[in-house]
């Protein structure tokens, strides 16, 4: 056997793994885990943390307190037997003994001249010592300090009760030592319980964390199967309110799906119609001509003239078509610059008055103020220019086509305006689907291919604009469309 397919396999082993490894430190699961750990063992470590270091501080308080009363009545002491004239009192020099042995600490005395009359360790006494904090004590200032984390070290001045006259300084040393262990002793308490705690939240988190991510799984369950084809059931996990919201976003995403899957189906199927016409009737007028041995001058220039004009009619889908293909792509292919739309709007006119002469239409451009907007000029004057055609063509004779335009300080508003046939209710909620002719029993007569609203609507839109249509029948037609003066990516 070959030793390398061990090594491979081994490898996708370890590969395997650590995708199994990084895909649950992605999951959900593992991060509702991870929160209710942090939340079960953050604050108790904290706690914890307090506690330990508030009993050291307050221990440490109370100490200080303790020896500072100590302090004042040996010091009282002190004063009463003159001990700093007369140090030989064998009554002070006892209780100085039994204070530093119950304290486990030192004890100094030092009079006015900085000389040391006593110290209970026998160390340094008829020695000086000039210290800042032995200084300050004979101002009056009493200081203390933790050296070491050992010793608490005290200064307290000697004072004269009557004269307030201070004579000299105690210097006194206490161990904590017995603080120290009974913190020790406490932190190991502590950390017996917090070890016990933890395992405590690891078990409920784990359980919790499982149980929270089950509807989870079963909404994945369902859309796997969904997917899958295995089932044609609306979603319909509710366990909680998001993922009741999700079954219902779910079920109305796959509803739109639906209509919009028989949406295309119904787009390829009006283009193939659209298409096939034309080209069932140039086929026709083909066949007539090849089937006739002498076909007169007259009547194959009249045969020509219905193929061009079945060809045009076909090249005018196929553009429109194209054009609606681009509207329908992501707006980073427009072309977005600044465009005076009074300039704009006029040349549109411009353009469409020889078509609306024919019908003796008067045309009227109303502006109310100079517009300048961040446009793609060549799919916004494809818009403008349907709306206006539109109008012309489907107006009566010796009628008025009305465009105005007018801004405030985040929009332009145009509207175009006619007196031709109405739009009947009924129809208004459709006008701007693909292949959706109003008047079908015209749809001969009035040339056009259906596409053109659909194609005004996408260029409105993809501005991130709105248009809306008002219409009366035997009045006329009236839409309002508006679009930002910045364009909005």
């Amino acid at each position: 056997m070959n030793p390398s397919m061990f090594t491979r396999s081994g490898e996708w082993a370890i590969i395997s793994r650590h995708r199994v490894v990084v895909t649950y430190l992605k999951s959900l699961k593992f991060r509702i885990l991870l929160v209710l750990l942090l939340m079960g063992w953050i604050p108790m470590l904290l706690m914890a943390y307090s506690i330990l270091g508030s009993y050291q501080e307050r221990a440490v308080a109370v100490r200080e307190t303790e020896v500072q009363n100590q302090c004042r009545i040996l010091s009282n002491q002190l004063v009463s037997y003159d001990y700093l004239r007369t140090p030989s009192s064998e009554l002070i020099g006892g209780e100085l003994t039994q204070l530093s042995n119950l304290y486990d600490g030192r004890i100094i005395i030092i009079d006015q001249n900085f000389k040391v009359i006593k110290d209970t360790y026998g160390l340094i006494e008829s020695k000086l010592v000039v210290s800042e904090e032995v200084i300050r004590c004979f101002k009056g200032e009493t200081s203390t300090r933790l050296s070491n984390n050992r010793f608490l070290e005290m200064t307290v001045p000697i004072q004269e009760t009557d004269s307030q006259r201070i004579t000299g300084v105690i210097l006194i040393s206490v161990s904590t030592d017995n603080i120290r262990d009974n913190l020790d002793v406490l932190t190991g308490n502590a950390w017996i319980f917090l070890f016990t705690y933890g395992l405590v939240v690891l078990a409920l988190s784990v359980f919790l964390s499982h149980f929270l991510v089950r509807p989870m799984r079963r909404l994945v369950t369902a859309l796997q199967n969904i997917a899958d084809g295995h089932s044609s059931e609306d979603l319909n996990v509710r366990n909680y309110t998001e993922t009741a919201q999700i079954s219902e976003e779910f079920n109305k995403i796959v509803t739109q799906m639906r209509v919009l899957d028989e949406s295309r189906q119904e787009f390829v199927s009006n283009v193939s119609h659209e298409l096939k016409t034309p080209l069932t009737s140039m086929k026709v007028l083909a066949d007539s001509l090849l089937v006739q041995e002498e076909v007169p001058l007259e009547l194959y220039q009249e045969f020509m003239g219905d193929i061009a004009e079945e060809i045009e009619r076909e090249n005018k889908i196929i553009t429109d078509l194209l054009a609606l293909v681009k509207m329908d792509k992501k707006a980073s292919n427009l072309n977005i610059e600044p465009v005076d739309v009074n300039d704009l709007l006029e040349l549109i006119l411009k353009r469409l008055r020889p078509i609306a002469a024919r019908k003796n239409i008067e045309m009227v451009l109303e502006s109310f103020r100079p517009v300048t907007a961040e446009v793609d000029t060549g799919r916004l004057t494809q818009a403008f220019s349907n709306l206006v055609e539109n109008a012309i063509k489907y107006n009566k004779e010796n009628g008025w086509v009305h465009v105005s335009l007018d801004a405030d300080h985040k929009f332009f508003y145009v509207k175009v305006m006619d007196s031709g046939m109405g739009i009947p209710e009924e129809s208004i909620d459709y006008i701007f689907e693909r292949f959706y002719r109003v008047d079908k029993s015209h749809s001969s007569e009035i040339d056009g291919t259906g596409l053109g609203l659909a194609i005004v609507k996408s260029a409105i839109l993809i501005h991130k604009g709105a248009i809306k249509v008002s219409s009366q029948i035997g009045e006329g037609t009236t839409f309002s469309v508006r679009i930002p003066l910045n364009y909005i990516a």
